[in-house]
This record gives C-alpha cells, structure tokens and sequence, in this order.
C-alpha cells in the first residue's frame, strides 16, 4: 500500500456515509482547562480550550465516542443517551453499550461498563478522534500539540491499547522520520525498521487523531508475525473489552507534561520516580553511564572506573547469566550467586554508585531449565497439527497432518518440535502430501525421545534468530517476577529490557511487548522502585508510563563518529515530541579510541541533552593512553549538562554530525567552550608523469582569529617519513621522522609535537615552531607530501587540521 498515511481517514469514512458531529448534546464535560461535547449521536462534538474559547474539534470528520467491530466490520452508535454519568451507546445487532465517564480536575475518564452482546465484538474502538493540531504530534504518549494548546489521550490499562488496529497482530505501522514542522510528510517503511510508530497520536492532512482501542481476545486467531504468514494468537483471558478505559484531556502548551504526570497519579498507573523526583523529569533519567564486565573480584575496579569518569551509574555487561529464563547467575563472575551480586551492588551504592544489568527479555536459552531435560508447555508456538502414524523412538521421518505450521523457514533458526516431553530437531518438511518431517533429530536438547501414537499433538516451536526459544503470556509473567525477585534481593536499580519484540510471542502484540515490564514493574518492592531507571529497546502507549527512557544505537559498526550517528540524533526529535529524556545509544572505547573522538560524542551529548552509555572493558581502559583524560573529560561534560550550564544557543550550536567542541578547564566551576573546525584529508601515494607533482594540495578553514593550526596525522597502511606541509604556497615545514604503520603525530600548540602509537601510547616529542603554522581567519591551503616506505596497495597519510573559535565563558552554579 503506497499510502499508508491515509489509511486510518480511509478506514473511518467506511464506518459511515456521513458525518456524526452535528447533533444534540447529551453531556457537557468541564476540567480546569478542557471542554467536550457529546452528542446525541454518541459522537465527540468539540475540543474547546476553555479559556480562550477556540474549538479543535476538525468539523465534517467522524469522531464517533466508541465504536464497536463486528465480523470484521466497524459500527458507529445509531443513537446516545446520558443519565448520571452513563453514556447508553445503541448500535445495530442489539449492542447495547454503557460508558462511565468522570470529570477529574485535569482529565475525564471513559470506561466501558457494559456491552450486550459482548461476545460477538472483536474489538471496541476509542475515536480516531479528530484535532486540527498538527505542530507537534506525540505519536506514542498520544499527545498532539499546537502553538498555545495541547489534547491528549491516555490508555488507563495494560489492555487499552494506544492505537488503531492497523493489523491483526497488534503491530503498530512503522513510519520513516518525520519532523515536528512537517509532520504530514511520512510515508511506509517495513515493520520494525524504525523506532517510530503510529500509535495513540497520528498525523492527518487536516491536523490530527487520537485513538485506542481493547481487542476482544477470547477465541484464538490466525496472525502474521515473526516472519510467518502464519501464527496462533492463544486467546487470553483478560476480561475481554468490558473495561476498556481511557483519559481524555486538554490544557496549555507548557503544562502538558505536568498533566500527564497528574493523570498517572490519579489513575493508579506506574508512576516510577528517581531520587523523590518523577522519572520523567529527573535529570538523572537522561544520565551517562559506565558499562563494563566486572565480577565479584574486580568490583572495586568498576566502582573506582565509573568514579573516576564522573558518573553514578555501572552496568554489568558480560556473562551475567548462566541461562536466559531461571536466569541464574553465571558462576564464573558471580561465584556466590545473588548473595554476592548484592554485595557488589552494596559496596557500589556505598560509594555512589548505582549497579544494574542487561536483560534480554523473554529469550530462553536451549540451556535453560524452561527447555531441558523436559521442556515446559508453555514454550510459544507457531502452531500445531497431529501426527498421523505411530512413530518408535528412533524414527527420523515424522508423519504430520498439515504442514502450514512447519514449512515456514523465513524465522526458524531452531527447527524444533515438541511432541509430548521430547523436543525434536527436523531438517526439512516433504515437498508434497503424505507430509512428513524429515531428518529428525531426536531427544535434542537432552530431552527423551518416546513411542507417539496416531492423532498425538506436535507442535512447533516458535524461535528468534538468538538461537532462542520463546514464551506463551503466562510464562512470560513467571519470567518478568523471577527477574523482580533478582532486583528485590540484590537492590540492582538499573535495568535494560532488551529484544522485547519477542514478547509479541504471546499472541499479543504490543500489549505482549508492554506485560513483561508491567508486571516485573508491580512485582518490585517499593523502596526498589524509588530509584530505578528502566531503559527500554522499544516503546508502546501503556509502556511510556513505565520506562525511564529509550537507549538505542548500537557501537558495533564502526567508530563513534559512523557507528549510526544520523540515526542516533533523529531519535532525539522522537524522544523530544513524546516527552522521553534524551539517549544516544551505546559507545564503544577501544584502545585506538582519541581525544577528538570523545570531545565529538560529548559535544553532541550536550548539544542533544541526551546520556549515552560508555561501554569501556578494562582491557581497552587500560590499553588506551588518553584513559585519563578521557575520563575526565566525561566528568566534566557531564556535570555541566546534568547541572544545565549550556545555553539553548550553545546546544543549538552543538548540533550536527561535522560540529565539534573543546572544553578546558579554567578552575572548579569555569570552563571555557570552543568551536574547533576539523577538516580531514588523505594524501595517497600516486602513479604521475615524470616531474609531475605527487604532493596532494587541500584547502581548510581557520574558524578563530589568526591562530597556529593544530594537526593529527597518522600513518595508514604503510611506514611514512619526510612529511613536508607548506602552507598556502609559501611557509613549507619540515617534520623530521618516521611514522611507523598506525602510529600518530599530534600538535595542539606550544613548541613540541608528539608522536604516539596507535593506542595513543607517547613514543616521543619533536620540536615545533608555532610561528611556522600560524594561518589568518578563513580560507587556506595546505600540500602535504611524504614518502612512503614499504607501501600497501593503498597507503595514505591521514591529515587532520584543526583550529579553534573564540572561547565562551561555561560557569556551574554550586
């Protein structure tokens, strides 16, 4: 579908021919700043900012309160009555359904009470409600806003979802970027492929929509996920959509976070605070933070590590588990198990510094007790079938009913069955009728294989591309309380939920991603939950009110500047217009990793507001000779971000993957900011005509006054000597040296430069002579020329040349 943008405007013009916003009013609901109108209709007649009077109600749109599907088909109320705060909406087939609303001081809250028939509804549908907002639009906390007034919707339980029912696997669209000025550009991407997703909030040519919906889920269905055409959705006893409930509400611009907050409160939802303050507006949601793989014997290490760069929070990021489901600790760092888990939290929190770990959700590892020597029921499956033959116990050929289920090899890494206790491994099914499933492997897993009668079930396990198994919705639960437990008994306050798309193993969706965190959330003591940050991979509608933040971009792709950089600082914008701190993702140090590199990523980290995750293994710490500074260098950025010292004009400044900046130190509380312009080149070894010049000739950019240029060059693929840099076809240097491959020659100003190896360890200084760069404001021109010894293919001399702006005075408030 090319348009998937229209989809939802499409969708509700085929619920009715015509418009159900004229009408009687039945209702008249008033809070602090907000008023709506229901009519006689059962539909939504107008958004009215109180105070200034202006309705945003988008006129001759649907906006019907609830509608229900029937058979796949959308029903609009035929006609509404309101008595003592019911609203009685009649629809055709005799569905008869009952509304609670309630006006609180902030918001109004709608709950479905009753509904005849109730069983033949697939599901209840909440709006799309229609706004002519359309600056800013919140698509996951359901929140649009314009110059002066924001409306907003809230799911007030786990099974009132945020949306549309785009799809029957409750898979929200995904949705390339799009920008807070122009927000009706989008257009499809493929599922998954980015963060974000139309769900409670979405952008229309006319402005905006809210919506949510509860799905009727007491029968199994047929859906498409994890790659397969084909998938069993278990029916789920949740009440079914009797109690469906939402909040609406509408207030200032600026006041829009506040009232959500209140609306938490009020409602009974999560509500997790850092420090006495909400997660959502604490600085230290949006806080740096130390990841390494420290065990019981080296936790001192990691505390003085994460001490040392200035920040509060240490992440365990290595073997912390033997088996992904018990998750018991991996004896080989925690030889103690929990008991010496909690001492090193202990001992961390002692010196202020908080431990948490990485979780990856409901992956089961083959390993695990969930799966050998007798593997649990409630494994998800793909689906089942029977067999249709006895089978003895060394049988390899496997007769099947139907093979649906099984030939689906797009997400089938593990090509596992399970008939009765015994998991069985099979390499292909036959291409044809009698259906078999061939080259059995049996007993796999350390099960035991068994004798199978005709008629007996074989089901197929559903997998991830981890090598994993996956869970049914009642053994997702069992896994999200051991995981509280664990936070219980050792007092860990950080938590990552990792892969939570594979909790969509249930069957249900989005909602199934949002249960594995909402019910390890209520299975956590208090005292716990007063000082947790919860990183989340993924987000949802209900899921916002439980995780502190997001923290996607990962370090494994190349150095900090490629590792997805764009992708990094477009999330922030996401995160900005749904009211999440601002992450950057992981980093990775390596011993190679510099000076310029860091001052990068801390630039853009105040630039975007936004922490990071400085993943750093001891080995490279150790390895990389600018550890020191590079630690303090975090340290000092950090605390003047945390404590807001930068302007919005300095952020604004900050932005851009080719910006970077400089901080020095002036005393305790003074630094000075500055803008350093770095141009890079490559001079290559070339192939001329005799007496044709093989220097190669660049022009860079003096950013400050006149100024001595800095430089960093290094030798790549080959050992480099008689370097000559003449500077705008006049002053000619000479370095006299030999760079070996990798190594580095850094100048930063004074009379000397140094050369370092490729772990920026000193080798040796070299004389300099400032006066011999100095370089006026603007354009200027370098050749650079060298000789190569030994070459590679391709040798180069990487040349960077750096020079800086005015300082700006940065001062902290104590």
């Amino acid at each position: 579908m090319k348009n998937l943008f229209a989809v939802l405007t499409l969708l509700t013009l085929a619920f009715n021919s015509c418009s159900t916003n004229s009408g009687t009013s039945i209702i008249d609901l008033k809070s602090e700043s907000f008023e709506i109108s229901i009519n006689d209709k059962g539909a939504i007649s107008s958004f009215i900012d109180a105070k200034a009077g202006k309705d945003y109600i988008l006129k001759d749109t649907l906006a019907p309160l609830l509608s229900v599907r029937i058979n796949n088909q959308y029903i609009n109320p035929s006609s509404a009555t309101a008595k003592d705060n019911v609203i009685t909406l009649d629809f055709e087939n005799d569905v008869v359904a009952n509304v609670q609303v309630e006006e609180k001081g902030t918001h109004f809250t709608f709950e479905l009470v009753s509904l005849t028939n109730a069983d033949s509804v697939d599901l209840v549908l909440w709006g799309p409600y229609p706004t002519t907002i359309s600056e800013i639009i919140g698509e996951t906390v359901g929140v649009v806003r314009g110059e002066e007034f924001a409306i907003g919707i809230q799911s007030l339980n786990i099974k009132t979802l945020g949306g549309y029912p785009w799809n029957e696997s409750d898979r929200m669209p995904a949705f390339d970027i799009f920008t807070e000025e122009d927000t009706t550009s989008m257009h499809p991407a493929s599922d998954g492929s980015v963060l974000y997703r139309i769900e409670a909030a979405k952008p229309t040519k006319g402005g905006s929509t809210i919506q949510a919906y509860t799905r009727n889920r007491n029968k199994d269905r047929i859906v498409s996920d994890f790659n397969h055409e084909m998938l069993v959705a278990p029916a789920y006893d949740d009440g079914g959509v009797i109690g469906s409930k939402i909040a609406l509400f509408g207030c200032p611009v600026d006041q829009s976070l506040e009232t959500l907050g209140k609306i938490e409160i009020a409602e009974n939802l999560p509500h997790p605070m850092i420090d006495g303050q909400w997660g959502k507006t604490a600085p230290e949601a949006a806080a740096a933070y130390i990841i390494t793989n420290f065990t019981e014997t080296d936790i001192d290490k990691a505390i003085a590590l994460t001490k040392k760069a200035g920040l509060k929070y240490l992440y365990h990021y290595g073997k912390t588990f033997e088996n992904w489901g018990h998750f018991e600790l991996y004896k080989g760092e925690f030889p103690n198990g929990r008991a010496g888990l909690k001492a090193c939290v202990e001992k961390a929190e002692a010196q202020g510094v908080m431990v948490g770990t990485h979780f990856l959700s409901n992956f089961i590892t083959p390993n695990d007790p969930y799966v050998t020597p007798v593997p649990d029921k409630r494994l998800a499956k793909v689906g089942s079938s029977v067999i249709t033959d006895a089978i003895n116990k060394t049988a390899t050929e496997i007769p099947i009913k139907s093979p649906e289920f099984f030939n689906q090899m797009k997400n089938n890494t593990m090509k596992t069955v399970m008939i009765g206790s015994e998991l069985i491994r099979y390499g292909k099914v036959s291409d044809a009728a009698p259906w078999k499933l061939l080259d059995c492997q049996r007993a796999a897993f350390n099960t035991t294989a068994a004798e199978y009668t005709s008629g007996e079930t074989i089901s197929k396990l559903l997998d991830h591309g981890y090598k994993v198994f996956l869970t049914d919705a009642e053994l997702t639960k069992e896994l999200s309380k051991t995981m509280a437990s664990l936070y219980n008994e050792t007092g860990l306050r950080q938590i990552s939920f990792d892969g939570l798309e594979g909790n969509r193993s249930t069957g249900l969706g989005t909602y199934g991603e949002t249960l594995m965190p909402y019910v390890w959330y209520n299975n956590l003591k208090d005292d716990i939950k007063k000082h947790m940050i919860i990183d989340a991979s993924r987000t949802t509608h209900f899921f916002w009110h439980i995780y502190s933040r997001m923290n996607w971009g990962e370090p494994w792709y190349g150095g900090f500047r490629e590792s997805q950089a764009e992708y990094r600082f477009k999330n922030q914008a996401y995160f900005k217009r749904n009211f999440m701190p601002g992450m950057l993702g992981w980093f990775k140090m390596t011993p190679e990793t510099s000076i310029e590199d860091i001052q990068w990523l801390l630039a853009h980290s105040a630039a975007y507001d936004a922490g990071y995750a400085f993943v750093a293994d001891f080995a490279s710490v150790d390895a990389n000779g600018n550890s020191d500074k590079i630690l303090e260098m975090i340290g000092d950025w950090e605390k003047l971000r945390i404590g807001g010292a930068f302007s919005e004009e300095q952020k604004e400044n900050m932005k851009g993957t080719d910006k970077e900046f400089s901080l020095e130190k002036v005393n305790d509380n003074e630094w000075n900011l500055r803008h350093v312009n770095a141009d890079i080149f490559k001079h290559e070894k070339k192939v001329k005509q005799p007496g044709e010049p093989l220097y190669s000739s660049f022009e860079f950019e003096n950013v400050g006054k006149e100024q001595s240029f800095g430089f960093i060059l290094t030798a790549q693929d080959a050992d480099v000597s008689n370097i000559t840099l003449e500077i705008n076809n006049y002053k000619k240097v000479k370095l006299p040296l030999v760079l070996k491959k990798g190594q580095i020659i850094k100048y930063t100003g004074g009379n000397t430069a140094t050369i370092y190896n490729a772990q920026w360890k000193q080798i040796k200084t070299i004389e300099i002579n400032p006066a011999d760069l100095v370089v006026d404001t603007g354009k200027n021109a370098i050749d650079v020329d060298c000789t190569f010894e030994k070459p590679s293919d391709k040798p180069n001399l990487r040349v960077e040349i750096r020079t800086s702006g005015e300082g700006e005075r940065i001062v902290l408030d104590k």
